[in-house]
């Protein structure tokens, strides 16, 4: 994987269930969603953009089949119960109690205990008195549930033949790439990827991950990747020989520009959609191999160190939205995070107008989406989907 905009052949996505039923009021703010969603109709809008990938010929991976599948290796299986039981915070006597019951249960029904958590109300019965037991609410979270695995981009992303199983930073979302490290680990599928850098690493998230053109990769720094992830991910890739320059690039550390592809995506060769705002604000600092080591320069212009990578003149910029007010209410709804699955044609949020209408005026085919449900979690197209094979660019 060499681009964002490269023929999209095969994607992984994860179908949102009941760890979505664990938010409430009480708890939405802690793990990380906006607002309550509609669960079906969430269900419903996912299988809508699965649809539309697998309309234009691309192969969709569901995350959660694929967890079930590599339990069967019983590998996996010690794995998931080491990450999802903590004994520290449970004890000793009640972490035993649920890894046993979970280790007697079929691969389904492990998948959906690690991905929609348990509640204490929810564990098997055990002899003897517990504290932990006593002194918890019944409703209270034995298993973490995982509302944010509906955002596949973050906790893994491809770069060339390798995979890069991401550092998240929120400590709700941490375990996602234990998950997701299982499949790759594990899945017959994946038996052969080989990795470019490690889970255990500083934070990076794929959020901020742009494959801007071969050798070239700007990855966002900001409110979830540090600057040690950053240039840790920098120094793999030039190791590995995936990347000859990377951009640095600082983002405002706030819940609207969480990660890079908030206010920044590729929709064409040569073409990325952009929040107006930021356009003439928005810098990087330019990494590259030196020997052993690597040169740091700028920070520049971002537009101007990321066309001079690409070997373009310019890059084209198309506008979130028509006017300042529009723009920050479109760039809020995701109308940013588009999903190329081809050069010139992007999955979208239908709800976003004016970014759609603009993007169509500069060439660009939207594929429109209903996201009222999904978008509250604060992702669109591009964080929902993780790339696995995309075709090269001529």
């Amino acid at each position: 994987m060499t681009s964002e905009v490269g023929p999209l052949r095969t994607v992984l996505l994860h179908r949102p269930g009941g760890e979505l039923k664990r938010l409430t009021p009480r708890n939405n703010d802690q793990l990380l969603f906006d607002a309550i969603p509609w669960v079906d109709r969430a269900e419903q809008e996912h299988d809508a953009f699965a649809e539309v990938l697998r309309g234009r010929g691309v192969e969709v991976l569901l995350l959660d089949e694929l967890i079930t599948e590599a339990l069967s290796d019983p590998r996996a299986r010690t794995a998931a119960l080491h990450s999802g039981v903590d004994e520290r915070r449970l004890s000793t006597e009640v972490a035993d109690t649920l890894c046993s019951y979970l280790a007697s249960v079929d691969d389904r029904t492990l998948t959906t205990a690690l991905v929609a958590g348990m509640t204490f109300e929810e564990l098997p019965a055990a002899e003897g008195q517990s504290l932990v037991r006593r002194m918890h609410q019944p409703h209270d979270f034995a298993i973490d549930p995982l509302p944010n695995l509906l955002f596949t981009r973050d906790s893994s992303v491809w770069i060339g033949d390798r995979v890069a199983v991401t550092s998240l930073a929120m400590p709700a979302r941490t375990r996602e790439s234990a998950l997701t490290d299982l499949v790759y680990a594990y899945h017959p599928r994946f038996a052969q990827s080989v990795r470019a850098y490690g889970a255990h690493s500083a934070p990076v998230e794929g959020g901020d991950v742009l494959l801007l053109a071969p050798g070239v990769v700007a990855v966002g720094v900001g409110e979830r990747t540090t600057p040690a992830g950053a240039e840790s991910l920098a120094r793999s890739m030039f190791t590995d020989g995936l990347a000859h320059t990377v951009l640095a690039v600082p983002i405002t550390q706030t819940r609207a520009s969480m990660h890079l592809d908030t206010v920044c995506t590729m929709v064409d060769r040569d073409a990325v959609v952009m929040y107006p705002a930021i356009q003439d604000h928005l810098t990087a600092y330019v990494l590259r191999p030196a020997g052993d080591g690597i040169k740091v320069s700028g920070p520049e212009p971002f537009l101007r160190a990321a066309a001079e990578a690409m070997e373009l003149e310019r890059l084209r910029v198309i506008d979130t939205g028509l006017d300042p007010v529009t723009a920050e209410r479109e760039q809020w709804e995701d109308g940013n995070n588009t999903l190329a699955v081809s050069p010139g044609t992007v999955v979208a949020y239908e709800r976003n107008v004016e970014t759609n209408a603009r993007l169509e005026e500069a060439g660009i085919e939207v594929l429109r989406i209903s996201g009222s449900e999904l978008g509250s979690g604060r992702g669109g197209p591009r964080c929902m989907s993780s790339p696995v094979v995309r075709d090269g660019l001529d």
